[in-house]
């Protein structure tokens, strides 16, 4: 008989699952259930998009791609990307289609990483990152960003956590689960204590459209950062399609080389008809941009005076549609604030440590919901927290 534990290797036996689809599955089996816990766009994929897919398949065009996409879908993002947020990056060899940002992310890990090699992660932060790096033999090395700093990494965090094994930092700003921004002059100040390195930026932009109150600056926009930056986005936020499964990164060749080898072996090519959709979404979707940037910010506004209101210490995000309030006055762990309130009030959120363990004491509750779910939810909140 077989020996399991001989047979998975201890990096993926020990791997932690994930805390958003712990909350997601447990609501799928109860009824009327509001779940507030998937950051995916309650939006359905604006139709002129879902045509230009439509289109494609009736037109037959049902084959394999170029390894890095197909060059229409390229030149539109590298188009889409010089006019939002002054991005530059030639079509041919520095921008790469992949199967979601997920899997860009996973590149990079093992494009870069070498036994042994430090990754420096800002947490709270998006679940993925650590084990993705551990995966890749990394050694994942977490930098606690703290509410009272606006959940944002200091200049002074950076420099005290680098180490000759440093070789990639990850920035997931605007944040998830937090949806803290970093503004250029914040950027500028991490960009002077990396200049003199060798460490490589794995820049995850994915909410870089959803901010409110100012535009997203890149840290590949500033002096000396392009050339060790690689950013990573994606379709599924900005233009609610998650289920497309379309991503890409874009970095300089001396990066991208390695990062589209992996490509090739792994997937060899996103979907066909979703780099087709995605060519539409990049060259006409940007006023579907800005009306779902405005039902974002209106449900944002509302679920922090919610919130507030309630008696929760809540952050105002800057950024993606997240709010990370703390739950201490109510619960003794974020876990079990979840547990309970989804036993009696029926409304799912996610734990703050499944971001990492400086989570602990806050929950982050989407509001890529509709309004109307939203206030719903947050007066079964608001029956939870009587009680308390």
């Amino acid at each position: 008989m077989i020996d399991y534990a001989k047979v998975v290797p201890q990096r993926v036996a020990t791997m932690k699952p994930s805390g958003i689809r712990k909350y997601f599955d447990l609501a799928a089996t109860m009824k009327d259930v509001i779940s507030l816990g998937v950051g995916e766009p309650d939006f359905v994929t604006p139709e002129h998009i879902r045509n230009a897919g439509i289109k494609s398949l009736l037109d037959g065009k049902t084959a394999y791609t170029a390894n890095y996409g197909l060059i229409e879908l390229r030149r539109a993002i590298s188009s889409y990307l010089e006019n939002r947020f002054s991005l530059s990056y030639h079509p041919d060899n520095e921008i790469l289609a992949t199967v979601g940002g997920s899997e860009a992310i996973d590149l990079c890990m093992g494009a870069f990483l070498d036994d042994g090699d430090e990754v420096l992660l800002p947490e709270p932060a998006y679940v993925s990152y650590a084990p993705l790096a551990a995966n890749q033999r990394g050694v994942p090395v977490i930098l606690e960003t703290k509410e009272e700093n606006s959940f944002k990494l200091t200049p002074e965090a950076l420099k005290a956590a680098i180490t000759p094994k440093t070789k990639m930092l990850v920035l997931c700003y605007p944040n998830n689960p937090t949806g803290a921004i970093l503004t250029k002059e914040e950027l500028e100040g991490l960009a002077a204590v990396l200049r003199d390195t060798n460490i490589v930026v794995v820049s995850d932009e994915i909410y870089a459209e959803l901010t409110y109150g100012r535009r997203h600056t890149s840290i590949a926009t500033l002096p000396g950062m392009r050339e060790r930056t690689v950013v990573v986005s994606g379709f599924s936020k900005a233009f609610a399609m998650t289920g497309w499964r379309l991503g890409y990164c874009c970095a300089p060749v001396e990066l991208m080389t390695g990062v589209g080898r992996l490509h090739q072996y792994k997937l060899m090519c996103a979907a066909g008809v979703s780099q087709r959709a995605g060519i539409e979404a990049m060259t006409n979707g940007i006023p579907d941009i800005e009306y779902m940037r405005e039902k974002f910010d209106e449900r944002r506004l509302y679920l922090h005076k919610a919130l507030t209101d309630m008696g929760f210490d809540c952050f105002m995000p800057e950024g993606a549609f997240y709010m990370f309030p703390s739950i201490r006055k109510f619960a003794p762990t974020s876990e079990a604030f979840c547990e309970q309130l989804l036993a009696s009030q029926k409304v799912a959120v996610v734990a703050g440590d499944a971001f990492g363990a400086c989570g602990e004491g806050h929950v982050r509750i989407s509001y890529a919901y509709s309004l109307e779910a939203l206030k719903v939810a947050m007066g079964r909140i608001e029956k939870f927290v009587a009680n308390k």
